[in-house]
C-alpha cells in the first residue's frame, strides 16, 4: 500500500472535507477524490461518508485512521532513528506544556539546552493538559510536561518533581473570610485545613487543565465541594484576582517563588498536598537523542526543588 494514500486519508479526516485537505496537501481536489476512490476500491470498503456536510469516516473508516496514524508514527520514528544514527542529535524537538507550568519549569532547562544543543530547532506548544496528552500520544509531540496522573495508555512517564500546594489569600481581610481565615492573615507561619475554604469562593482553572483536576479532588477528599468564583486559563490571572479580593486560589510552589515582592499571602495547606510533574512520551514511539537530552539536562540541574528553575 502506497504510504501516500495514508496520509491523504488522514488528511481528508483531519479537515473533514476534501478541498481543505487538497489544499494542505497542495494537490488538486479532484485528484485527491480519485486517490481516496482508489484506496477504498483497493481495500474493498468505505472510509468515508460523502454528503452535503463535513466528511466522516464510516466506522471501518475509524479503523483504518487508527492503524494508518500508527503507521505513519512508526515510519517517520524509524526515519529520525536512522537519520540520528548516522547524524547524531540534530533537527527538530517539540516539547509541549501548559503556559502555567512552562513558563516557570522550562526557560532554565531550554536555556543550558540551547547552549549545548544549538543546531536543534525547538518548538514549544502551549495547550491545556487534555490537549497535551492527545498530541502526544498520537506523536506530534516528543515530549510533554504533565502533573499526574496520565491515565492514557499510550503515554509512559519519567517523574519530573514533587512541589507542595499552597492556599493564596489577599493581603487584606475581605467580607467573605472566615474567622479561620481572617486569623490566618496575621501570621506568616500559619497552616490551615482545606476543608476551612468550603464557604470561600475558589478561583480556579477552566476545563482541560490538569492542575483544576487535582484541586478539585483535593476538596473532595476533604469533604466538600468548592464555590467556584471564577475561572480562568492562567495561573496570574487566578492571582490577580486573589490580589482584589474576590476570592481565594491554590498554587503549586514555583509560582510561590515568583512573587519576590509578596503581594499575596500564601498559606500552608495542614494535609500536605503535592503535585507531580512528568515528562510524558509515547511508548511506541522512537524518542529522540534531543529529547533524552532534555530529560538528562533537567537531572543535572537537580530539578526545581533544588532553586535556579
Amino acid at each position: 500500500m502506497d504510504m501516500r494514500l495514508l496520509e491523504y486519508a488522514l488528511e481528508v479526516y483531519r479537515h473533514k472535507n476534501f478541498t481543505k485537505a487538497a489544499g494542505h496537501l497542495h494537490i488538486a481536489q479532484p485528484s485527491l477524490s480519485k486517490q481516496i476512490a482508489k484506496l477504498e476500491q483497493e481495500l474493498g470498503v468505505s472510509l468515508f461518508y460523502r454528503g452535503h456536510g463535513a466528511v466522516e469516516p464510516t466506522p471501518d473508516g475509524v479503523r483504518f485512521i487508527e492503524q494508518a496514524e500508527k503507521i505513519l508514527n512508526m515510519r517517520r520514528s524509524l526515519e529520525r532513528e536512522m537519520h540520528e544514527r548516522k547524524e547524531g542529535i540534530g533537527g527538530d524537538l517539540t516539547i509541549g506544556t501548559t503556559a502555567i507550568t512552562g513558563g516557570h519549569v522550562l526557560p532554565p532547562i531550554l536555556r543550558a539546552f540551547t547552549e549545548q544543543y544549538p543546531n536543534v530547532r525547538v518548538r514549544l506548544v502551549e495547550e491545556a493538559t487534555a490537549k497535551l496528552t492527545e498530541l502526544t500520544a498520537k506523536g506530534f509531540i516528543d515530549v510533554s510536561i504533565l502533573a499526574l496522573p496520565v491515565e492514557d495508555a499510550r503515554l509512559t512517564t519519567k517523574t519530573m518533581l514533587t512541589e507542595p500546594l499552597y492556599l493564596v489569600l489577599p493581603r487584606t481581610q475581605k467580607p467573605w473570610m472566615s474567622k479561620i481565615l481572617q486569623g490566618l492573615n496575621s501570621f506568616q507561619e500559619a497552616s490551615v485545613s482545606l476543608r476551612s475554604l468550603s464557604s470561600s469562593p475558589l478561583i480556579l482553572l477552566k476545563q482541560g487543565f490538569g492542575f483544576r483536576r487535582t484541586v478539585l479532588e483535593l476538596c473532595a477528599e476533604s469533604g466538600f465541594q468548592p464555590q467556584i468564583a471564577y475561572e480562568t486559563s492562567s495561573i496570574e490571572t487566578a492571582q490577580s484576582l486573589v490580589m482584589n479580593g474576590l476570592g481565594v486560589t491554590i498554587v503549586p510552589e514555583m509560582v510561590l517563588r515568583r512573587d519576590l515582592e509578596r503581594k499575596l499571602h500564601y498559606v500552608k495547606l495542614d494535609s500536605n498536598p503535592t503535585r507531580t510533574l512528568v515528562f510524558a512520551m509515547n511508548r511506541e514511539r522512537y524518542l529522540s537523542m534531543a529529547a533524552k537530552a532534555l530529560i538528562k539536562i533537567h537531572e543535572e540541574q537537580g530539578g526545581v526543588n533544588n532553586g535556579g528553575e
